[in-house]
């Protein structure tokens, strides 16, 4: 009987491993890029070390190195900067990377100081996750629900505008307070109040204690009356954020090559177009148009990233070669074919064809703005749009955003780190779109004429 079966029994076993190499394999690939953000202070760094930690991504020596007293100094594991450590904040995004036998991060360790927001921003636009400390010690929540830190809220509201998917509020120091499970109650219920005043979409709250390891890496049952998982637990069954891969074609054009081997072949151009394709996909055959041009062509072959003939979708480094001589530089797009419209037998007037990327000279848009000097109508900035600069003038500051009172305020100007809408004027065409309908079409980056700083990120409305 035994003998009979064995074979069976090894196929199973085999089976079963292919499937089990299959899911990790699915589950690598899918690694969750999150940051940490919050007030200053509030143990985002440290943080980001028991998770380094207790993952076994940091050697002993590393370890030793940050140690004093046989005491580790967690936070000096992502404080690089020699401006970090003898400060002890935070000032530039550090990002780190490491893996549990279920998933692969990247973790960026954003600055929590007001003058640092710019660093915050940059780290959230590439996230799939925030996780947005808040610090126990700091509030009063012994008469209720406290009121949170002007950071908290802030990050927060960057974090949703930026679309990042998914939005985790963790309480942190709460080994430190008098009544752990009273303080986290009346805190959990301030952030749900935020939350729903906010429109914002949460995945959990989790009660933490980043300096011991509670329920970081692993569950502290029933520790303030929260019986769920621990915040790597959760960050291992949060999803990516889903890419614009079902809108129209649209590329940025970063570099142009000639190749010279291709000089005698009339069948297709001799330059290839790089860029990394920021919705749809591109596959040879499509029919496309250039963006300002409006010069239209038929793609004759798709490189991938080591000049192998591939498909490219969304997120991907492709270069693309068309069927002909088009004249293409960098900051132009690259975009779907016009959709030709619907014509009765009877009309003698052909309606135009329908356009994904309409190009556009104005826009309403969501500003958060980073510079030190106001953001003022009538100032002309440099906006940079996928590879592209053109000139961009305030029009009008429609409001500000109170991230108190979350109400709309009317401005004539916008301070730094303010949330804002205004309404600009391009000095060129660009095929943007709503931010919330896709995300590199979507955005802008303003940047001042003089100083050459960045001074605001704009996401279309």
């Amino acid at each position: 009987m035994t003998t009979a079966t064995a074979p069976d029994t090894i196929k199973t076993i085999a089976a079963s491993a292919q499937q089990a190499s299959a899911a990790a394999t699915l589950d690598h690939a899918t690694a969750l890029r999150f940051i940490t953000c919050g007030s200053v202070d509030d143990g985002k760094s440290t943080l980001i070390g028991r998770l380094l930690v207790d993952s076994r991504a940091v050697l002993s020596d590393q370890l030793a190195g940050v140690s004093r007293s046989g005491e580790a100094d967690l936070a000096q594991l992502t404080d690089g900067l020699a401006a970090e450590r003898e400060q002890g904040i935070t000032i530039d995004v550090a990002w780190r990377y490491f893996a549990t036998p279920a998933r692969k991060f990247i973790i960026g360790d954003a600055p929590g100081h007001e003058q640092y927001t710019r660093n915050m921003v940059t780290a959230a636009s590439q996230a799939d996750c925030a996780v947005v400390l808040v610090d126990a010690t700091k509030l009063d929540w012994q008469p209720g629900e406290p009121a949170l830190l002007a950071q908290t809220r802030r990050h927060a509201l960057l974090a949703h505008l930026l679309r990042v998917h998914s939005l985790v509020f963790a309480v942190n120091k709460l080994d430190a307070v008098t009544d752990p499970e009273r303080a986290f109650h009346h805190i959990r219920a301030a952030l749900a109040r935020f939350a729903h005043e906010a429109g914002l979409s949460v995945a959990a709250t989790v009660p933490l204690s980043a300096l011991k390891g509670w329920n970081v890496a692993a569950p502290q049952p029933g520790w303030c009356g929260y019986d769920g998982p621990a915040l790597l637990q959760l960050l291992e069954r949060l999803p990516c954020t889903p890419a614009d891969a079902q809108l129209p074609l649209a590329l940025p054009v970063q570099w142009v090559e000639k190749t010279a081997s291709a000089s005698a072949d009339t069948t297709q151009g001799r330059r290839v177009f790089w860029g990394r394709v920021a919705t749809g996909s591109v596959a040879p055959g499509m029919q496309v148009q250039v963006f300002p041009s409006g010069q239209a062509a038929r793609v004759a072959q798709v490189l991938d990233h080591a000049r192998r003939p591939a498909d490219a979708a969304t997120g991907a480094s492709a270069g693309i070669v068309l069927d002909r001589e088009v004249d293409v530089s960098r900051g132009d797009w690259i975009v779907a074919a016009p959709v030709p419209a619907l014509t009765a037998d009877d009309d003698f007037d052909s309606p135009a064809a329908t356009t994904a990327w309409p190009g556009q000279r104005e826009l309403s848009a969501t500003v958060a703005w980073l510079d030190d000097e106001p953001l003022a109508a009538g100032r002309v900035y440099w906006a940079l749009h996928g590879h592209r600069w053109v000139k961009a003038r305030v029009r009008r500051v429609a409001h500000r955003l109170n991230i108190h009172t979350l109400a709309q305020e009317a401005a004539d100007a916008l301070e730094p780190n303010a949330i804002g809408h205004v309404e600009l004027q391009l000095q060129e065409a660009i095929p943007a779109a709503a931010f919330t309908h896709a995300r590199v079409p979507g955005s802008l980056i303003l940047v001042d004429t003089a100083s050459h700083r960045t001074a605001g990120a704009v996401l279309v409305r």
